[in-house]
């Protein structure tokens, strides 16, 4: 893949993800989010978003899942793309183990208020996922759950995002990379909880009502969020890019 900044070369992705510094802010692990959008905004073409980066986003959503503890996604992206556990590669494993990470795969967490889930494709696998609930979900579907997943409740009526992530982080977390929906993503950029942005940029106009990269946040003031561009992949016309928060 070539790299186009911050200079020019050729790159695997997976290596250069890894060796990125990525300090832990204080009382939770650093947060990633990464997604794929179109041209025109898009972020999914008939309810999901597989069809628009092609190989160039698949090689990278491979890379990003690389520096992943635990993979964080809203319940409603797990129904629409049929999640199961979280496997990598035993190549990428090894790159993870020479980068002084750990040799097990990303621990699957999900965010659910509603717990309105089937998880039996999502815990077919070595690491029991993780449901992140509020302490007034359904007890029923609580119990349920339970036979297939670790549940934890964060607040009332919504998921404590922050409480949650400092959570995650006393297990031994230090990185958390979120892969959606856009209200997830939303809620996170909302409580600025989010360290990092790696978006695939597709070169496609889709058209249709698909949401954005962040959907449902209140405007967050002034010019939003200022990130800083720290990277700029390129293949077959697809652009992927990370952005960090200026602190």
């Amino acid at each position: 893949m070539r790299q186009l900044l911050p200079l020019p070369s050729d790159v695997d992705p997976v290596a250069a993800y890894l060796a990125a510094p990525r300090p832990a802010p204080a009382g939770r692990p650093w947060v990633t989010v990464g997604m794929v959008s179109s041209l025109d905004g898009a972020t999914a073409v008939g309810g999901r978003s597989g069809a628009l980066g092609g190989e160039p986003d698949r090689t990278v959503f491979r890379a990003v899942r690389a520096i992943a503890d635990v993979v964080l996604v809203g319940a409603g992206t797990v129904r629409a793309e049929g999640y199961g556990p979280v496997r990598l590669s035993e190549a990428t494993l090894a790159a993870r183990v020479e980068a002084g990470r750990s040799a097990d795969p990303p621990r699957l967490a999900i965010v659910s208020a509603s717990l309105d889930l089937d998880l039996r494709r999502a815990a077919d696998g070595p690491v029991r996922p993780l449901v992140l609930t509020t302490e007034d979900a359904p007890e029923r579907r609580r119990a349920a759950l339970a036979e297939l997943a670790e549940v934890r409740s964060h607040g009332s009526g919504r998921v404590d995002l922050a409480a949650a992530l400092g959570d995650v982080g006393a297990d031994g977390a230090r990185v958390v990379v979120c892969e959606g929906g856009p209200a997830l993503n939303a809620a996170l950029a909302e409580a600025d909880l989010v360290d990092e942005w790696c978006l695939t940029l597709a070169p496609a106009v889709v058209g249709g009502d698909s949401r954005r990269v962040v959907d449902g946040a209140p405007e967050l003031g002034g010019a939003g969020q200022r990130l800083e561009l720290v990277s700029l992949l390129e293949e077959d016309g697809v652009l992927l890019g990370r952005w960090l928060r200026r602190r």
